[in-house]
């Protein structure tokens, strides 16, 4: 099964091949691309990633009209919203913290546990999940927009004789969220030749991150892994190590992918998450129990690699993780169709 595959390769590197010298920059540290890529079934045009912009924003695709994909990924902000776990409707909790939208699409599947392959099958998820947009249907979905005429001729438009279908509510915000990136980040600019792009600190961060062991699963553009195929996923065991902080922050009781897909084999497996913009995006791991970036690392580091790492170390790994912060594009709030004279949610 290829998440034991994965595993096992993963814990060779961890066996002692971290990076170092020129090796570091060619083969650990990728720039991030300024276009995602996209499916050949799903062209992002201009119309349909206005769409998707929409629909992101629509909280009517909840069943009380209260919550929409920006209210737990918000984009006016990190991506997410810096809770250990997201409130949907009627303030139910789910048990896993929101990871980040941002350059999402760089990721070859979805969720904390890989559960979707592609962000198109992610985006109809929260709607139809009970605890969080919880719309009961996908017949409801769509009898909720048929009655709101701007989305009507929008979906027609875009989509043409297919109109208004989850399966094209699903594509336009994938639409959308493929545009959803944050490239020239400091680290970005040093691995592209400015050596001033990154400060003496975060330089010493970057070459510890390799040489402790990092690398093995936070790699490629995302810092996610490798570039693999769509549907595939990079996965790794976690924790690792029985170190004290996983009953300090109860890091076993979710059995992750497991959750998913019932298969002994993948016991405690997470797809690796981006560290992109990380230094944004507390509180940490799947159960948002890690409130600060330096004990997040302090974490990893015993948890993972069965190391303790010095103040200094922990130091300048954070400032080198600071620099994966990119450039967000402005984001202006869309204006959503009307419905004049009357209430779509009771």
């Amino acid at each position: 099964m290829k998440t034991k595959t994965m595993s096992k390769s993963i814990l060779a590197v961890l066996g002692g091949t971290a990076l170092t010298g020129a090796s570091l920059t060619a083969q650990a540290f990728d720039v991030l691309p300024t276009k995602a890529p996209e499916p050949a079934d799903n062209h992002g045009t201009a119309a349909k990633i206005a769409l998707g912009k929409q629909l992101y924003f629509e909280p009517r695709l909840s069943l009380d009209g209260t919550v929409s994909c920006n209210s737990c990924h918000n984009l006016m902000a990190s991506g997410t919203d810096n809770k250990s776990t997201s409130a949907g409707v009627a303030g139910k909790h789910g048990g896993r913290s929101a990871p980040t939208v941002w350059n999402s699409a760089f990721l070859s599947v979805q969720f904390w546990d890989g559960r979707a392959n592609t962000l198109e099958d992610q985006a109809k998820g929260p709607i139809l999940n009970p605890v969080e947009m919880a719309m009961p249907s996908e017949k409801a979905v769509i009898k909720r927009l048929q009655q709101i005429p701007g989305y009507v001729s929008q979906f027609k438009a875009v989509f043409g004789a297919d109109g208004l279908t989850l399966d094209n509510i699903a594509k336009a915000i994938a639409a959308f969220e493929r545009t959803l990136l944050t490239p020239n980040a400091p680290v970005d600019r040093y691995v592209k030749g400015d050596k001033q792009a990154l400060s003496k600190q975060a330089q010493r961060g970057m070459q510890t991150f390799s040489e402790v062991g990092c690398t093995a699963c936070h790699s490629g553009v995302n810092y996610a892994g490798p570039e693999m195929p769509v549907g595939t996923g990079f996965y790794q065991t976690f924790p690792v190590f029985d170190s004290p902080y996983v009953a300090k922050y109860d890091l076993k009781a979710d059995k992750g992918r497991y959750e998913a897909t019932h298969d002994k084999s993948d016991m405690h497996m997470w797809r690796v998450p981006s560290l992109r913009n990380v230094a944004l995006t507390a509180p940490y791991f799947h159960n948002g129990e890690v409130k600060t970036l330096d004990e997040a690392v302090r974490v990893m580091a015993k948890s993972q690699l069965d190391k303790t790492l010095s103040d200094k170390q922990v130091a300048d790994i954070v400032a080198f993780l600071e620099g994966l912060t990119g450039e967000f594009p402005a984001m202006e709030m869309p204006r959503l169709p009307e419905t004049a004279g009357r209430s779509m949610v009771d």
